[in-house]
């Protein structure tokens, strides 16, 4: 495909983040394949100021968030979280600090990265395998979601104790109702292609391996209608629930940071081997 790919060195170390603009659609690709495109603090890092970069670019009108080498994302990285409990105690043991913001603040960074991102233009998740956890819920923060027919949702978190705290709580209620949101919260089990868009999780399923493409073929339609009034109408939507998006945040941040000590002890049960690959047998 023509575009340019933004890859190289940040810090040192190589980047996992890739941006590639295909005319006016944005591509933004998170490769960590030996976890499952899992993030940590320094890859969130990076899909933040990449969601941020097409923000501001003028002459991109729709991004498609993709992983890449068969999985969207399994959440945040519960090997780099384990790492928390070895180190030196601090005044912020849970390393809060950074992820701490306030209602008014503008664009604030979340666990995950983008989650707190309120943008304005579209992004439509290409989802192939897991999407997870914290995964979830970076797929829940775009506008639409298409999923390959073997991929699949949960709040796989919910094993060891981590809270959704990337927006999970907030959106997933106002996607796919009360009912089924409880459902996924409380048991976070699987949710496969097909049941996932018979309860509105998500809006297109395609055969396997075909996601990425479909997604931009889908970003390419959105990016040729009139963009004013299309996004006039995505900000209308979005504003029109009683509670404001910001505030929303706010209180499940404020009710789950709480948890986050708990969520760590589970990262060392996950890092020891407990509770893989979706089982919650233990």
């Amino acid at each position: 495909m023509p575009g340019h790919t933004a890859r190289g060195l940040v810090g040192g170390r190589s980047m996992t983040v890739s941006v590639e603009k295909l005319g006016e659609v944005t591509l933004v690709t998170l490769a960590r394949p030996e976890v499952r495109n899992a993030v940590d603090a320094a890859h969130a890092r990076e899909l933040y100021e990449a969601f941020l970069a097409f923000e501001a670019d003028a002459t991109a009108r729709v991004a498609v968030f993709h992983g890449a080498h068969g999985h969207f994302c399994a959440g945040w990285d519960l090997q780099a979280g384990a790492k928390l409990l070895d180190a030196p105690p601090t005044d912020d043991p849970n390393g809060l600090a950074a992820l701490e913001f306030k209602v008014e603040d503008v664009q604030p960074p979340g666990p995950m990265g983008p989650s707190r991102l309120q943008l304005s233009k579209p992004v439509i998740a290409a989802v192939s395998g897991a999407a997870v956890a914290g995964g979830m819920e970076l797929a829940l923060w775009c506008d639409m979601r298409v999923l390959e027919a073997d991929a699949y949702f949960g709040v796989y978190c919910r094993r060891f104790g981590v809270p959704l705290i990337d927006g999970g709580t907030v959106r997933l209620p106002r996607l796919i109702g009360m009912g089924h949101a409880m459902d996924l919260i409380l048991t976070g089990r699987k949710v496969e292609a097909a049941e996932a868009l018979q309860m509105g999780l998500c809006n297109r399923v395609v055969p396997t391996g075909t996601a990425r493409e479909a997604a931009i073929a889908l970003a390419q339609q959105l990016a040729r209608f009139p963009q004013p009034t299309m996004l006039a109408d995505r900000q209308s939507a979005y504003a029109q629930w009683d509670l404001p998006l910001a505030q929303a945040l706010h209180q499940e941040w404020e009710r789950g940071k709480h948890c986050i000590a708990e969520g760590l002890q589970g990262a060392a049960r996950f890092a020891s081997g407990e509770g893989r690959h979706g089982d919650f047998k233990s």
